[in-house]
């Protein structure tokens, strides 16, 4: 489900833990274009994989994008 995603958003992908923290860059249906910190950037499939949503102004979220 993707209905709470929006694009700026920072994010993890649970099944993937090595390509770091993600910011959201677009989503259209149940597709969610996310550029990862050690991935670059990845079309996910909302439908079959629930991103992890990193708190805006945690400290994770401050590390990574300051």
């Amino acid at each position: 489900m993707t209905g709470r995603l929006v694009p700026g958003m920072r994010v993890r992908h649970p099944g993937e833990p090595d390509w770091g923290v993600g910011q959201v860059q677009s989503v259209i249906g149940e597709r969610v274009t996310v550029t990862f910190e050690h991935a670059g950037k990845r079309l996910i499939n909302g439908a079959v994989v629930q991103l992890d949503e990193i708190a805006r102004g945690s400290d994770e979220d401050d590390a990574v994008w300051d």
